[in-house]
């Protein structure tokens, strides 16, 4: 008898769970050396395949005082509840996870995985933002 044992307190817990499941499916098939726009089509693919509802490339305008200073563009926003990132580096940046911090509250989101793609394998983060 199998039990499964997983934590009460994440966000999003079955929906996250999928997403990284897909991600380590993809770079399982794929493998190291792609580039990221390849990893994205295949992510893509992926959540299709799943029936899990997503947006790609989701744009969001920075504003001061009512005018544009600037522009955001998710790489996906997946069941209008998690932002998901994608990366191919060694290693997660500050730069990257300031980013999708600032992802999250410019979206009023609560949860992002920020996902490498590295020589090494899949890895990620969960960065959550409560209001």
């Amino acid at each position: 008898m199998q039990t499964e044992v997983r934590r009460k307190d994440l966000v999003y817990p079955d929906l996250s769970y999928k997403i990284v499941g897909i991600l380590f499916d993809v770079y399982n098939e794929l493998g190291f050396g792609y580039s990221e726009s390849h990893y994205q089509k295949a992510i893509a693919i992926s959540l299709r395949e799943n029936n899990i509802k997503f947006k790609e490339q989701v744009y969001l305008p920075i504003q001061f005082k009512n005018e544009i200073i600037g522009k955001y563009f998710l790489d996906y926003l997946i069941e209008d509840k998690v932002i998901l990132e994608i990366k191919k580096e060694a290693k997660f940046s500050k730069k990257n996870i300031d980013q999708v911090n600032n992802y999250l509250k410019s979206f009023n989101k609560k949860l992002a995985i920020l996902a490498n793609f590295d020589k090494s394998g899949i890895k990620f983060k969960r960065l959550v933002y409560l209001n």
